[in-house]
């Protein structure tokens, strides 16, 4: 995809602080960090999102995630590593390209709201009610 900033680091257009690469994926460090370390994976394919990746793209890069995140745990000692992935305008994606963020949680760094919600009993009717909705219209 022309415009896509993520293709054009894939085609070495734009640099990148690169961590690890093999046919299928890329992973960088990204240049606006929650914290050190905080690491993207991207496929190599242009996917805008979870609905678009192929499933052999999906794999790739969700098992590329387990080196890396060994390799941030050996170099950084995280608390835990927040593993994120969103999806749309509407849930914060700002470059539209299936991308994993690891972020790396250590001590004295700053909270992860998204990781951080209090927990709130739901109305268990309308929670049945939306589960069969979805599960109706999954595709077999």
């Amino acid at each position: 995809m022309e415009d896509c900033i993520f293709c054009k680091i894939v085609k070495g257009e734009i640099p990148c602080f690169k961590v690890y690469e093999d046919e299928r994926v890329l992973a960088f460090e990204d240049i606006n960090p929650i914290s050190k370390g905080h690491t993207l994976l991207i496929p190599k394919a242009h996917a805008a999102n979870l609905q678009e990746i192929s499933d052999d793209d999906l794999a790739a890069v969700h098992l590329a995630s387990k080196k890396v995140i060994r390799a941030i745990q050996e170099v950084l000692h995280p608390t835990g590593v927040a593993a994120l992935q969103l999806n749309g305008k509407g849930a914060n994606q700002v470059v539209m390209h299936y991308h994993l963020h690891l972020v790396p949680r250590l001590p004295g760094g700053p909270p992860l709201p998204v990781s951080a919600w209090e927990l709130q009993p739901g109305d268990m009717e309308t929670i049945k009610r939306t589960a069969e909705k979805i599960s109706g219209a999954m595709v077999k």
